[in-house]
Order: C-alpha cells, then sequence, then structure tokens
C-alpha cells in the first residue's frame, strides 16, 4: 500500500497546544481592545464570487495574482477571500439599513498563493476593525490608538508609519508620471525600504518615464521631506492640498492623544493595494527584528460605492492586524516563553479516577480550569509535567484524602499547602 504524502500545504501549517494558547491569548487582547473601543463583531464568508473578489474596487492587479480560484459544480466562478475588507464593504453594500457610523470587528482565515518568509504564509489570520460613515480623521486617529493600546497589552513596542494617498499621487502628477504609469510607480516607492536605491532607481527606469520626470522624483526621495515641504505645491496641486490638510488634522489628533513619538509620517509609504484614497499606515516592530508590517490599513471611500455600481462616496477606513505575523513576533522577543498555563489546577490521583472526576466537577463549577490526570502516571512524572507547563497548582488524590474527606492544594511556585473539606460520596 503506498504510503499517503501527509506533509502540509506550502505556506500553511498546524499550530500545537502550546502555540495555540498564545495564539488564542493574542486574538482576545485584540478582540477585547476592538470591544473596549465599541466595535461590534462581524462574520462573512470565506468563499466569495470571483466578480467581487476581483472588483477594480478590491486590491488591485497585484493581489489578484495571488487569489485562490475555484469553481463549484454548478460552474460558478469562486475565489477564497485574500483580506477581510471587500467581503466587508460587501455587507454594507447589501445592508442599507445598517445605521451609520459603523464600527466593525472580524477574526478570520484569509488566503494568498504569494511568497513565503517570516510571519507571513498563504493560510493566515487577519483581525480587522472598519469604521464606515466618520470623514474626520479623528477616525484614523482612533484606529491608530487602538494599534498602540492593543500592542501595549501584547508588551510590544511599535512604530506606526503614514502617510497619504493624495499627498503621494499629487507631487508625482506634478512630476508629470502618466496616469497609466501611477499605480506602477507608487508600488515601486513602497518598496523605498525595503529594497537599495540603485534597484529602485532601474525600476522606475523600466517604466520609461520622462529623464526629467526621474530627476523630479529622484531629488523628490533626497529631500526626505517633512509636511511643511509640500506647503509651496498646496497652491498647485489639489491633491497635494487635499493630501496636506488631511495629514495636518491627523497630526494634531495624534498630538492631543500623546502618541505622536510612535505615529512617524512617512512621504514615501504607498502600501500596494490601489483601494486607498487617502490616509494609509503600516505598523512595524520599533527593534526592526521582522522587516515586513504586523498590521496596515487606510482610508478606502469609493470601494462601497464602486460595489454598488454608483459614484458615492461612504468615508471608510480600516486596520488589519496579522495575528501569525504578531505570533512569530511574540517569538522573537521571547514573550512567549513567559507565558503560564492556562490550567489552574492538575489533579492527580492514585487510584482514585473516579473520585477525582468528582472532584474536579465541583471545582470547575467553582470557576476554576481543572485537568485531571488520567493515563496513570506516577506522582513524580505527573508533578515533573506540571513543573514543565507552568502548572500553578497541583492536587495529590489518595486513600488518606478519601477516607478523611480533604484535598489539599499545593502552589508549586511557594510549595505552600491549603486544605479543605470535601465529601467524595455523591
Amino acid at each position: 500500500m503506498k504510503k499517503m504524502d501527509y506533509q502540509n500545504v506550502r505556506g500553511t501549517q498546524d499550530y500545537l497546544p502550546e502555540q495555540e494558547v498564545v495564539r488564542r491569548k493574542i486574538r482576545k487582547t485584540l478582540e477585547d481592545t476592538f470591544i473596549s473601543y465599541g466595535c461590534k463583531p462581524l462574520e462573512t464568508p470565506i468563499i466569495n464570487y470571483t466578480e467581487l473578489m476581483a472588483s477594480k474596487y478590491a486590491g488591485g492587479a497585484e493581489i489578484l495574482q495571488e487569489m485562490y480560484t475555484l469553481t463549484d459544480r454548478g460552474d460558478r466562478d469562486l475565489a477564497l477571500r485574500y483580506d477581510l475588507t471587500i467581503p466587508f464593504a460587501k455587507v454594507i453594500a447589501m445592508n442599507p439599513t445598517i445605521s451609520l457610523p459603523f464600527k466593525r470587528y472580524e477574526i478570520g482565515k484569509v488566503f494568498r498563493d504569494g511568497p513565503i518568509k517570516a510571519g507571513r504564509f498563504r493560510e493566515f489570520t487577519q483581525c480587522d476593525v472598519d469604521i464606515v460613515g466618520v470623514e474626520s480623521q479623528a477616525a484614523e486617529a482612533e484606529l491608530m490608538m487602538m494599534a498602540v493600546d492593543a500592542f501595549k497589552k501584547l508588551n510590544v513596542t511599535i512604530t506606526l508609519k503614514y502617510n497619504n494617498r493624495k499627498l503621494l499621487y499629487g507631487m508625482l502628477t506634478l512630476f508629470n508620471v502618466p496616469s497609466e504609469k501611477m499605480n506602477r510607480v507608487i508600488l515601486i516607492l513602497d518598496k523605498m525600504e525595503k529594497i537599495d536605491r540603485t534597484m529602485l532607481v532601474k525600476e522606475l527606469a523600466e517604466l520609461e518615464l520622462s529623464k526629467k520626470t526621474l530627476q523630479d522624483i529622484e531629488q523628490f526621495l533626497d529631500a526626505q521631506p517633512t509636511l511643511e515641504y509640500f506647503e509651496p505645491y498646496t497652491s498647485t496641486n489639489e491633491f497635494v492640498q487635499q493630501g496636506v490638510q488631511e495629514l495636518t488634522e491627523l497630526a494634531s489628533y495624534l498630538a492631543a492623544l500623546s502618541i505622536e513619538q510612535q505615529c512617524i509620517f512617512n512621504p514615501f509609504l504607498a502600501r500596494g493595494l490601489e483601494i486607498y484614497t487617502g490616509t494609509i499606515y503600516e505598523i512595524f516592530l520599533a527593534d526592526g527584528s521582522i522587516k515586513s508590517s504586523i498590521g496596515s490599513g487606510g482610508r478606502y471611500d469609493n470601494a462601497i460605492g464602486g460595489l454598488l455600481g454608483t459614484n458615492q462616496s461612504y468615508a471608510t477606513v480600516g486596520i488589519s492586524f496579522g495575528l501569525d505575523v504578531i505570533y512569530t513576533a511574540l517569538e522573537l522577543t521571547g514573550e512567549i516563553a513567559k507565558n503560564s498555563s492556562d490550567i489552574d489546577i492538575y489533579i492527580i490521583p492514585v487510584d482514585m479516577k473516579k473520585q477525582a472526576l468528582i472532584l474536579a466537577a465541583k471545582l470547575r463549577n467553582d470557576g476554576y480550569t481543572v485537568e485531571v490526570e488520567l493515563s496513570g502516571k506516577k506522582v513524580r512524572k505527573a508533578m515533573e509535567r506540571a513543573n514543565r507547563e507552568n502548572i500553578q497548582k497541583t492536587i495529590v488524590l489518595g486513600e488518606n484524602e478519601l477516607s478523611a474527606n480533604y484535598y489539599k492544594i499545593k502552589d508549586m511556585d511557594s510549595g505552600e499547602e491549603q486544605v479543605f473539606n470535601f465529601s467524595f460520596e455523591q
């Protein structure tokens, strides 16, 4: 009989209990943070029509190359969702009676047939928050504050870089970048901190831009501009004007929230997706131990109206946290090693399994998380396991305890024991 190939599909992985416990703590920390900001839960299907996921208001050409497509028995063209944003936009488009503003969060699996690297897989979990119905940059500021809060609770130091697509688009328009090449130029500039300058200039040159345009872009790159740099251009280009206005408003909120030191203006940040229409941001580990972002987002005011086939603008802004890359970050910082067991009390019966189960039922009813050693491990071996897995409290249940109707809870750190009366006759 031929041996089955039971390898994981490349870009996917199993999470064993010690890993999954940490992942769920990350997820709960994020979810609790989302709820504390007034966000409501939402769940959308993993499988969607290809037409929806391939909409021009969705991820853009680059991400569509990574989309998993399939057909059902009715020969309909379907796709696995590659993010949670367009499925959310679809929900708003399908439910016009939803009261705005509306804040939602969703945590779920998404799929991309893309490159694999540290913290990046082909099946991964995104944790998203989106706000629809708020035109003010206060929405962006609140999502940035949410990111700072969440990572503070996870004991991870972050830097959040932000920009505005209008600002970058306006400057490139002034440099006479042809409209048909605009998105490709923006995608190249987005790589500025990921590839060296020679390679970046080479990729721009391959687009066959004019010599003057290339010179203007290079001078722009050399300027390392602050927000004040763009002021003289606000009178000559409406996109630059709008971008500066929105970023100035945002900066005032960030200062008021005292997070301006963690939130850094980066005039070359572009974000790869064509969906974005205004402010954009990416979250990075402050120590740079992972080069790729661990969260990102931005404003996408045209997506919902686009799905409806209208020119109506729906003020929409979102942020997305990558659960898998955050887990990798915690591994690198050593935070995972600090996690204690989820088991409150570990009962080790000495030929007393039935009585151990009775006691466990009572303790669980009192609100404790309890595990009973059912495999017949000797007490010494069971204690070694308790130490290895950082279980704080143990109960050894034998004939003495049964006959005298008591049990002792031992604190594994201090060695102290507490005695409790209990009748094992149920």
